[in-house]
């Protein structure tokens, strides 16, 4: 009996991946939406830091409720991880309470401001850091998995490090791809097919996920 071969990287379909962003660019145009924000280029250091607090926010909920918890912040002029850190716990959990699981969401946010801050001091800081070190200082927070650590990376910081979330793995499946492999292995195989470049990975994600919610829709 001839011993099935396990699959590698090589096997996966790269070339229609890679067909993929120009398919969803002339479906839908540019990201917009949420995406408009999220796909800024470029943005002021004020700007990145609200990438990561909508990164934590935006976790197991919908995007009207991560802007409803956003206005809240906003209006009270937490706008910073600093000013997260200098504000009373349980009025933070008030602010943060529209996005769901306000008390483990708050917890989180100090938690990432707090080991951000307290290493680099300022946001300009931490865009010197190499790439796989701040990844995997992202990684040590509390609460932070691989997607949230990637939505950070790509989105405030401007690494080409795609994000697998569900909509990606949607995709994959589509392609034949199983939707249940490992998270890193996902992430390789997306970012192998396609160039690196951390503005074709923002566009095409954001372009995967508007594409996901329209044939939910």
């Amino acid at each position: 009996m001839v011993q099935k071969r396990k699959k590698t990287l090589s096997d996966f379909p790269s070339g229609r991946i890679s067909a993929l962003p120009k398919k969803l660019r002339s479906l839908y145009g540019d990201p917009a939406g949420q995406w408009l924000f999220w796909c800024k280029r470029p943005k002021t250091l004020v700007e990145k830091e609200r990438i990561i607090i909508e990164s934590i926010l935006t976790q197991r909920t919908n995007w009207k409720n991560v802007r409803a918890a956003m206005d809240n912040l906003q209006n009270a002029k937490i706008t910073t991880l600093t000013n997260i850190l200098h504000t009373p716990r349980e009025e933070l959990e008030s602010y943060c309470r529209p996005s769901g699981f306000f008390r483990q969401k708050t917890e989180r946010l100090l938690s990432i401001s707090r080991t951000l801050i307290e290493r680099y001091g300022k946001i300009k800081a931490i865009e010197k850091e190499e790439t796989f070190a701040l990844r995997n200082i992202l990684l040590s927070i509390k609460g932070v998995g691989f997607e949230t650590a990637d939505d950070i990376l790509l989105y405030a910081f401007e690494r080409p490090v795609f994000v697998i979330d569900e909509y990606t793995r949607r995709t994959a499946e589509d392609l034949g791809i199983n939707r249940n492999l490992p998270y890193e292995t996902m992430r390789n195989i997306f970012e192998e097919a396609l160039p690196r470049d951390w503005r074709l990975y923002q566009d095409f994600h954001a372009l995967l996920v508007i594409h996901g919610k329209e044939k939910k829709g």
